[in-house]
């Protein structure tokens, strides 16, 4: 039998100046977690129990289900692991967990914020040598905000296949079905039971210093009675530099995430992201993937081995004029009335990382986004200026 104990303690500072453009005042708060991990590995039984201590100081209206959890069970599972030959193995976990599929677009640890996002779950998984698929019934952890009080009885559930292969060196896929339901979904201003499902494929891979992550998700099922049709395609390509002083590397993100074309049809065609990673379109950026286009490129330096610099520069425009513009969790920021202008605004952003051998890591950002047409015509459209700083001790 072996034991390993691992963990963390992290603080972040965020502040936002003009936040929603003008419509929220303007927001500071500091955010502290602490993550103690042990792993029991016993023959085939591996058991995980995670705590996780979860505060806010300052939140503007109130710490929320990202801000604050108190004391509680962020992983608490037991797996078996069933060898088959020598090159294929089942395994068998259940209880509560982190679940990441691919590179987390629809489900995802939720690792950014303060707190980040439980299931608790049922999986199997068959892993071969170059190709592995994962079947999961999931049931999301609503967080509380006192001690001992997350609980899965919120009404959110996943259940889907993973598949995932290697085709050629350097190149793979994933093709997957996640089934989501929530029995208290909200859509702009109304509520009812959602019940959708994804089909998607996944290429990702490396030629020489090309990289890829390409993700086409399509997305049908039913909410308060209307037809779900919607979808979204996410792209990121790098092309890395290695030889080159500070080994640089130039990043390009192009997304598309599908909106509603008209509130009294029959059809629903916003995208729901679901459990998407936090910093979807960035470190700092308010906006989620529902309703939207954008159009990322970025540059990456590296003066050391443990600095790292980015610089991003986006645009957003809606997908669709007759929707609006939603935060990462799905909370409509800004409705579109009559206004059937197109550009939402342009970020900028620069940060800076630095990672020790201690395990310490320290962080820092800063992002400027102005407001395109559709903000200045809707509403508020003065500039958001987002500052954020962490210090990170791993053991």
């Amino acid at each position: 039998m072996s034991v390993d104990l691992t963990g963390e303690t992290r603080l972040r500072f965020e502040s936002y100046a003009e936040p929603e453009w003008g419509n929220a005042p303007d927001d500071g708060f500091l955010w502290l977690r602490a993550i103690a991990k042990a792993r029991v590995r016993a023959g085939p039984v591996q058991i995980i129990v995670q705590p996780i201590i979860g505060h806010a100081i300052g939140v503007a209206g109130g710490p929320g289900p990202v801000d604050r959890t108190g004391i509680d069970l962020l992983q608490a599972s037991a797996e078996w692991r069933i060898p088959l030959n020598e090159g294929t193995q089942v395994s068998l976990s259940g209880g509560r967990k982190l679940i990441a599929l691919g590179s987390e677009r629809l489900v995802g640890t939720r690792y950014g914020p303060n707190i980040p996002q439980p299931f608790d779950a049922l999986q199997v998984s068959v892993v071969s040598t170059n190709a592995r698929l994962e079947l999961f019934d999931a049931h999301a952890v609503r967080i509380g905000p006192g001690n001992f009080d997350d609980t899965s009885s919120g009404g959110r559930r996943l259940r889907g296949g993973y598949f995932s292969v290697q085709a050629a060196q350097g190149v793979s896929f994933d093709l997957y079905w996640i089934g989501f339901r929530d029995m208290a979904s909200r859509f702009a201003e109304t509520t009812g039971q959602e019940r959708r499902d994804t089909f998607g494929v996944r290429t990702f891979g490396q030629w020489q210093r090309v990289s890829w992550n390409w993700e086409t998700m399509v997305q049908r099922g039913r909410f308060a009675g209307r037809d779900i049709r919607a979808w979204s395609q996410a792209t990121e390509t790098t092309v890395d530099f290695p030889d080159v002083p500070f080994a640089p590397s130039l990043r390009l993100r192009a997304n598309i995430a599908s909106g509603d074309k008209a509130a009294s049809s029959k059809r629903l065609e916003s995208f729901n992201a679901m459990f998407p990673k936090g910093r979807y379109f960035g470190e700092l950026t308010p906006l989620g993937p529902r309703n939207i286009i954008n159009l990322n490129p970025g540059l990456i330096l590296r003066p050391s081995r443990r600095v790292q610099l980015e610089l991003n520069a986006a645009a957003f425009w809606r997908a669709s004029p007759t929707d609006g513009i939603y935060d990462l969790a799905g909370r409509e920021l800004r409705r579109p009335g009559a206004n059937r202008a197109r550009h939402v605004g342009n970020l900028i952003e620069a940060s800076i990382g630095f990672d020790r051998d201690d395990g310490l890591s320290l962080a820092g950002s800063v992002g400027v986004f102005t407001a395109g047409q559709f903000m200045q015509q809707s509403g508020a459209g003065r500039v958001i200026i987002m500052v954020g700083g962490e210090a990170t001790q791993r053991f």
